[in-house]
């Protein structure tokens, strides 16, 4: 058994590289590549793509994971080796599902529609990569009915949020959104918060400077990770020793560059405090969606837009930026950086409509899926809904449905859910970290943020992918998934803000 569990290890290991040398190349696409790359990288992607799949999915290591049943049944099921072959062999049969052609020409085709989708935005032209978005829910359906299903786009919400099928999001959106809807439309019947010092010019030097010295403090490790500009900020890494992150820098904006930093750094900090002996493995990343969402808005929100983190930082922003801000107080800012309002940028949305512009991409990516929506009438289904759920309109599709790059950049199918997902676990785990630490708000005033590193990292990201997101919740809480501590958050936090 053990000469078998050594080859599992280096046969994964191989395959991890060839991800880890994949992602690379995307990361150079968003990044640094010249236009004049395109063609080629879709190419290279797709190969390596192609390879990462024909070995992942070689009978061979079939026969490896059905020779260790017995060994995994000997081990502890939260041991790292039971939680290898466990987690392996639900991979590889999924893995098995899919042909290496379709692997394949997913990859290059999304490679193909990122590059596009870069030009077609700035230019608001949608007729550019309609197209091409055609393909992509094609490639989309065909992915799907690979697997065994009752919804469509149960296998591709399966593939980032395991557990979760279509019905399950659709009803805790339903029970969420009617705890929403109420607070969206007595905040916004109020006067909104003045924040318009935050759209003063800043240099941008100064901002990521900023923007660095404060995710430092979180525990971000440059020694194993940078930061580059990217259209859409993301995080990535190619081993647990390079986990890298992008942001976008906005001269007229003081907080978009800074918000995003902490946004990205959340999910850094969650890929470097993976236990560095799952390197190389299926164990070796975040376990869902979901969960690597609850991190990036733990650190971005929970924290970065508390009362105590602007309690340090204020004097330290304004020092940085005195011409903007030196008159700015406290209180002034505090308001101002969690103002609610009606809006149409989903990654600028507050904290209160933000899961309103997720519910909507999730709906239109059912209908998609579901053949009740042509991609051709996708523009003005976008701008009909955002009138509905948010009461405004658009002026272009820029604004409109090609600001996010998800659909442009992978499949359709999965890649909204797990954003609200991981605001609720975000709340839940936080209240959890609370009740284990009360002094933590107190640490936060001071700039210290080890003792909620420090938990997080004990409780969620050594654990890698060893855990499904149920088990991880509640081993971390005690208790299942539930909205209550993030409904119970936002009335708590808005409701002094605003005067409910």
């Amino acid at each position: 058994m053990s000469d078998a569990f050594q080859e599992l290890k280096r046969r994964l290991l191989e395959i991890n590289d060839l991800g880890a040398a994949n992602a690379l190349l995307s990361w150079d696409q968003a990044t640094y590549m010249p236009p004049g790359g395109g063609e080629a990288r879709g190419r290279q992607m797709a190969t390596l793509a192609r390879l990462g799949h024909e070995r992942f999915t070689d009978p061979a290591l079939g026969k490896l994971l059905d020779e260790l049943r017995a060994f995994e049944a000997s081990q502890p099921y939260d041991s790292d080796d039971a939680s290898l072959v466990r987690i392996t062999r639900r991979e590889y049969e999924r893995a098995t599902c899919v042909p290496v052609d379709l692997v394949s020409e997913l990859n290059e085709h999304q490679a193909a529609t990122y590059r596009a989708w870069t030009e077609a935005r700035p230019a608001n032209d949608f007729a550019r990569v309609r197209p091409l978005l055609e393909k992509t829910l094609e490639l989309s359906r065909r992915l799907a009915e690979c697997f065994p299903h009752e919804h469509v786009a149960d296998p591709l919400i399966e593939a980032a949020d395991h557990g979760m099928k279509a019905e399950t999001v659709r009803k805790l959106f339903v029970e969420l959104r009617a705890k929403l809807v109420p607070i969206v439309k007595t905040i916004t019947d109020r006067p909104a918060a003045d924040d318009s010092f935050l759209r003063r010019q800043a240099a941008e030097a100064d901002q990521l400077a900023f923007g660095r010295s404060v995710i430092e403090r979180f525990g971000y490790d440059f020694e194993r990770g940078r930061q580059d500009k990217t259209h859409h900020p993301f995080m990535t890494k190619f081993s647990l020793g390079d986990v890298r992150i992008t942001t976008r820098v906005r001269d007229d904006d003081l907080t978009d560059a800074l918000f995003s930093t902490m946004h990205e750094a959340g999910h850094a900090l969650y890929e470097q405090g993976i236990d560095r002996r799952l390197e190389g493995t299926p164990l070796g990343g975040g376990t869902s969606a979901g969960v690597h969402e609850s991190q990036s808005r733990t650190w971005e929100n929970l924290v970065g837009r508390s009362r105590e983190f602007w309690e340090f930082f204020h004097p330290r922003l304004q020092a940085a930026f005195p011409e903007q801000l030196g008159r700015v107080s406290l209180d002034a800012l505090y308001r101002a950086v969690n103002k609610v309002q009606r809006s149409l940028i989903r990654t600028d949305a507050d904290e209160v409509t933000y899961n309103l512009h997720v519910m909507l991409r999730f709906d239109l990516e059912l209908e998609l899926l579901e053949g009740k929506l042509a991609v051709k009438e996708l523009p003005e289904a976008w701008h009909a809904r955002y009138q509905a759920d948010l009461g405004i309109r658009a002026p272009d599709d820029r604004d409109g449905v090609l600001q996010d790059v998800h659909w442009f950049g992978g499949r359709m199918g999965g890649n909204f859910q797990g954003y609200t997902l991981g605001n609720v676990m975000s709340a839940q785990f936080y209240q959890a970290a609370l009740a284990a630490h009360p002094g933590i708000p107190g640490e936060i005033r001071q700039g210290r943020f080890a003792t909620l590193h420090g938990w997080l990292k004990s409780q969620l990201y050594r654990h890698g992918s060893k855990f499904t997101a149920a088990e991880i919740v509640e081993r971390a809480t005690g208790k299942p998934l539930t909205i209550e501590p993030y409904v119970q958050y936002l009335k708590r936090k808005y409701g002094e803000l605003y005067t409910l």
